[in-house]
């Protein structure tokens, strides 16, 4: 950051959004009685990105699945565990940034200690409610 830029802990520089700590994620992982799921997702409003910390207690597994619009990144932040897709498995630890990219089937499994990842996507649009298409014909109006 130059003298110029500003300063992003007390907002002088600018009205834009400021850069800020969101969590701790080494607090997270160390947690021994964490649930299952997300400790944690990344929810600031106008945000571009999605991303959460999700835990897989011991033994347990996130099924095979396809995930067919979004790459995802996968930082495995504690324990250890396997990445297995059509092509092999792969050893997941501390330390391992892994890309799972759209339309790749994959499927994760906590090992003894379980596992906790960070996990970043694009974020995906919300649900819109939209009007009734009335051009299309329904029940109650004749064809």
């Amino acid at each position: 950051m130059t003298a110029d830029d500003g300063d992003a802990t007390t907002g002088r520089g600018g009205d834009g959004p400021q850069p800020r700590v969101l969590c701790d994620t080494a607090a997270l992982a160390a947690l021994a009685d964490a649930p299952a799921g997300a400790l944690w997702r990344l929810a600031e409003s106008g945000r571009q990105l999605d991303a959460n910390v999700v835990r897989i207690p011991p033994g347990r597994q996130v099924d095979t699945h396809r995930e067919p619009d979004l790459d995802v990144l996968l930082l495995v932040l504690a324990g250890e565990g396997s990445l297995t897709a059509p092509d092999g498995t792969l050893p997941l630890r501390a330390g391992v940034l892994t890309w799972l990219p759209h339309g790749s089937t994959r499927a994760l499994a906590a090992g003894g200690q379980g596992l906790t990842c960070l996990t970043v996507h694009r974020r995906r649009p919300g649900m819109r409610i939209k009007p009734p298409d009335t051009t299309a014909p329904s029940a109650d109006r004749p064809r």
